[in-house]
């Protein structure tokens, strides 16, 4: 994980994700750079636009936020009724004992 970051860091700095520049980054911050893991990523992110992924998983989360909100209003409700019916009910008790 910590080599995406990098490779994240790398692309918000404007620097090309490389191999190299990726050893440079983890060795930067304390890491033992590890290759095999570093090529493999390079090689991944050679296909991939990683602004046009960015902005689909920004897209994504946008998406998936109102159903939450929705969910957590229809959870609110039934509290409101259940007040409601212990208010009634307290009243019906008071009609009989007032």
């Amino acid at each position: 994980m910590e080599y995406v970051y990098a490779a994240l860091f790398l692309h918000s700095a404007g620097i090309d994700v490389t191999e190299e520049n990726l050893k440079k980054v983890s060795e930067s911050v304390g890491l033992k750079s590890d290759e095999i893991k570093i090529k493999a990523l390079v090689a991944s992110l050679k296909e991939i636009n990683i602004d046009e992924a960015i902005k689909s998983q920004a897209i994504a989360v946008q998406q998936a936020a109102p159903p939450v909100a929705a969910q957590a209003a229809a959870k609110e409700k039934p509290k409101e009724k259940e007040e409601k019916k212990t208010g009634e009910a307290l009243e019906g008790l008071s009609a009989l004992f007032g």
